[in-house]
């Protein structure tokens, strides 16, 4: 069920800080039409932490109605507290969704017997399937391969989002955890690389702006033609690179607001991209062949 390019989807807002529901269905049309392989609603590039639960709810809902089974629908769950999460599995479970994403607990730092419990505790609350995220950068905690090994043998904890950008860490993850247990990329720029270690996809920021050239590449290294996956993907590497010259998803916001998808608004604490970045995010977007709207800002 979880494989191939699957887009971390950015939350479109209007400039009152309401959501941009408008946007919303345009941008799960964009990706039904361009061949991403799933939809994750709420995720860091949906800036969860500053969207409220019941904004994560409607926004889940409607994404589930839109899709129609037609792709996967896996909402974000995951929070620093254990008991908000478990209550946000709880409910987000019961929307008809296909997964849950829960990152490891950010800020408080616990140990590994502690994410081993956070999680084991969230997937028996979850009655769907759940993904977990290893983002240590942003969380300052690291899931290890031991400890997913574990986790992994609840029937509920199904699939991994690594994003270290480590080789030997997914070759790690693939040894310690079940044959079916499903490693996928957090990282856009080292994507590839992990599906040649055994990966079978990636939740992807670059997904955004180009969700066909990222499904068509993992489709080629799917099917074992890496050749053709690495040619695809050259004309995305200074994408990969330059959607994070600030932090996520400044960049990407923009990015989409460029192409006319959605609006330039983003909640505080985060603010729209500096001045100074922008001819490199849009210079990106033309060695990708992107379509513009010609907006000077």
């Amino acid at each position: 069920m979880f494989s191939g390019s699957m887009v971390a989807i950015a939350t479109p807002m209007c400039d009152d800080g309401g959501i941009d529901w408008a946007a919303w269905e345009r941008l799960l049309d964009f990706h039904l039409q361009a061949g991403t392989a799933g939809i994750v609603v709420a995720g860091t590039t949906g800036e969860s932490a500053s969207l409220e639960r019941a904004e994560i709810v409607e926004l889940t809902r409607r994404a589930v109605a839109y899709c129609r089974g037609r792709v996967p629908v896996i909402a974000g769950a995951g929070t620093h507290s254990t008991a908000d999460t478990v209550a946000r599995v709880r409910e987000l479970s019961g929307l008809g969704v296909d997964g849950l994403l829960l990152v490891t607990p950010y800020y408080n730092k616990p140990p590994q017997e502690g994410l081993f419990r956070h999680f084991s505790a969230a997937a028996e609350a979850s009655g769907v399937p759940i993904i977990l995220y290893n983002v240590p950068s942003r969380t300052a905690v690291d899931l290890l391969p031991a400890t997913l090994a574990r986790l992994a043998r609840h029937p509920r904890v199904v699939a991994v989002k690594e994003a270290l950008g480590s080789m030997e860490r997914g070759r790690q993850i693939v040894e310690a955890c079940p044959p079916d247990f499903v490693l996928l990329s957090g990282d856009d720029a080292t994507h590839l690389d992990l599906m040649g270690v055994g990966s079978k996809g990636v939740i992807s920021v670059t997904a955004n702006v180009a969700p066909r050239q990222m499904s068509e590449a993992c489709a080629a290294a799917a099917a074992g033609d890496f050749a053709r996956a690495r040619q695809i993907d050259s004309a995305l590497s200074a994408l990969h690179r330059d959607l994070f010259v600030e932090a996520n998803p400044i960049p990407v916001k923009w990015a989409l607001a460029q192409m006319g998808l959605i609006g330039n608004a983003i909640r505080l604490p985060l603010v729209e991209l500096s001045a100074a970045h922008r001819d490199t995010v849009r210079r990106a977007m033309q060695i990708a062949e992107l379509k513009l709207e010609g907006r000077a800002a």
